[in-house]
């Protein structure tokens, strides 16, 4: 096989798998669900006010509230501030909803004076997350009466509860205790429900949330990063596209260790406990979802009660923690096909920053590393296309004298090969076996939130977004210089100008354009990844210098 059509083979499917990546899709497709024979959860409007209940009443499957304006409570309802170590937290006693969460760790921007990351985007007049429903006997928002205004933790304290009551106005009494702890973005939660009113009632437990997108899309990469509808059912991870539920509810049975909403970076998921929760379902769009976790159908005898126990999780994506937590919750961080590369990478990006406390040095000193691992299989493969490049006119001879007879000719070209000793297929072997690594660090610098907003150098404050240096004035469709794309760009081209090549003189012309068509691809990708691709090539430059000197010296 001819070495410059395997190795441009290689090249163009590297450009495209990464051009329709970067255009077009994420490496994860969104698992299709089953539509609800049922839907669980419908715009409020459209179901019909409950009956009075009766003995023997079977409440309708609920669907919560969400009106324009708040109902007429008689007052105006409280918020109760809570105050961890890790977030603050507004809990508004209508529907015991949380109102706002900002996550202390994490600021909204990268500038020095940014707020703390807000995780509810949403307006109250919308609706609230975790907002409880049961049957049509509590399908309504309901105004809550709290203990305490304020969640505080003392010296030595590491949990602390608030207790919600409410009046479902039918005999039915709602009390919501959430448990808070200072170290931790766990929240535990426990629904009691009693029936007061002297007749049987029935109804299906739901778990309401509600939210928007928690970042804006800062660069068509953004774009089409998975922000949405999420869970782990049946061992399974599975992301459901908002096309899946834009003309009505969707619902995914089985056994749910989570389910929730998630971006690039944050996730809120509840977690039911002890069956609290079976059926997951969502509608909206993408812009607005509301999801449901809802159990099975109770009885309450007058004068029993029911208690349902759930957790959640308002918080970061961060690996290490999620594992530590439990219920499955690190498989939201999903690096996809190159999970098995990505996450030992993730692992020493995270050891190297621990020594030096900068996440660009990190992904220099993983380059590095990865390059060390791959040099003999790199050296090899250099030196295999320094001989093809020495074997080129032995070559033209024979492709002069046998070119009336291909077979023949092929047969000579093999034989060259063998008496040189000398693989056509080891110039590529590198290059294949360095693209599962790229994709894997693609996934990782891009996804990972240990690279939000992590600043390198100079201008570089954010390894997660693009390279721009601001220059005094906008770049049509840049905004900035992108110095450190120009360079690894230029890195590139020079890398291909030591490399030997086979072509001829009008191929090597056409596979000088691979450098500008790498610049432009990088553009607005994450800074880390273009760090990382130009390091690697200084050093292959570095490594085909040293090859160069080598074979002048036994030439």
């Amino acid at each position: 096989m001819d070495t410059y059509r395997a190795f441009l083979a290689i090249i163009i499917s590297f450009v495209i798998l990464l051009g329709y990546q970067y255009l077009f899709v994420g490496f994860d497709q969104p698992v299709p669900v089953e539509q609800s024979p049922a839907p669980v959860v419908a715009p409020a409007a459209e179901a019909p006010p409950p009956p009075p209940p009766t003995a023997g009443t079977v409440a309708a499957l609920p669907a919560p509230e969400s009106s324009a304006a708040p109902p007429a409570f008689g007052r105006l309802p409280r918020q109760v501030k809570v105050e961890t170590d890790l977030y603050s937290a507004l809990i508004s006693e209508d529907g015991a909803t949380i109102k706002s969460f900002v996550l202390k760790g994490y600021s909204d921007t990268p500038k020095n004076d940014s707020p703390g990351m807000e995780l509810v985007r949403v307006d109250p007049a919308q609706g609230l997350p975790l907002q409880f429903s049961w049957g049509t006997a509590v399908a309504g928002r309901i105004l809550y009466d709290s203990n305490q205004e304020t969640v505080a933790f003392t010296a030595g304290q590491s949990s602390a509860e608030l207790r919600m009551t409410g009046d479902a106005g039918n005999g039915l009494t709602v009390e919501k205790l959430f448990t808070f702890r200072n170290d931790s973005y766990l929240i535990d939660l426990k629904v009691k429900v009693t029936n007061n009113s002297g007749m049987l009632l029935q109804g299906i437990p739901q778990l309401h949330q509600i939210n928007s997108r928690f970042e804006g899309v800062s660069s068509p990469v953004d774009r089409f990063l998975f922000a949405g509808p999420a869970a782990f059912i049946d061992g399974a991870r599975q992301e459901i596209s908002s096309d899946d539920f834009a003309e009505g509810p969707k619902s995914i049975l089985g056994s749910i260790d989570w389910a929730g909403y998630e971006g690039n970076y944050f996730l809120c998921a509840i977690i039911p406990l002890n069956g609290s929760g079976n059926t997951f379902t969502m509608q909206g769009s993408e812009d607005l979802t509301k999801t449901a976790i809802s159990g099975s159908l109770d009885t309450l005898q007058p004068g029993e009660e029911v208690v349902y126990s759930y957790h959640a999780f308002y918080g970061p994506k961060k690996l290490d923690m999620l594992k530590e937590i439990g219920y499955n919750l690190d498989k939201s961080v999903n690096f996809g096909w190159f999970d098995v590369i990505a996450k030992p990478t993730l692992w020493l990006l995270n050891m190297f920053y621990g020594v030096f406390h900068n996440y660009g040095v990190a992904i220099i000193l993983v380059t590095i590393l990865f390059k060390a691992a791959f040099w003999p299989i790199s050296q090899k493969g250099m030196k295999s296309m320094k001989n093809m490049q020495k074997l080129q006119p032995k070559m033209a001879k024979i492709k002069e004298k046998y070119k009336g007879d291909p077979t023949k000719m092929n047969q000579e070209v093999m034989n060259l090969y063998k008496t040189y000793k000398v693989n056509p297929l080891g110039g590529c072997l590198p290059m294949v076996l360095q693209i599962p690594v790229f994709f894997a660090l693609y996934k990782v610098l891009l996804q990972s939130i240990e690279l939000r907003h992590a600043p390198f150098m100079l201008w570089i404050t954010d390894l997660s977004a693009p390279d721009r240096l601001w220059i005094g004035f906008d770049i049509p469709y840049l905004g900035g210089l992108p110095v450190l794309t120009l360079l690894m760009g230029a890195s590139m081209f020079f890398q291909q100008k030591l490399t030997p090549t086979t072509a001829d003189p009008t191929q090597a012309k056409i596979m000088m354009f691979l450098p500008v068509i790498f610049t432009f691809m990088f553009l607005n990708f994450a800074s880390g990844l273009v760090l990382y691709w130009f390091v690697n090539n200084l050093l292959s430059i570095l490594q085909q210098v040293l090859i160069n000197r080598d074979s002048k010296k036994t030439a």
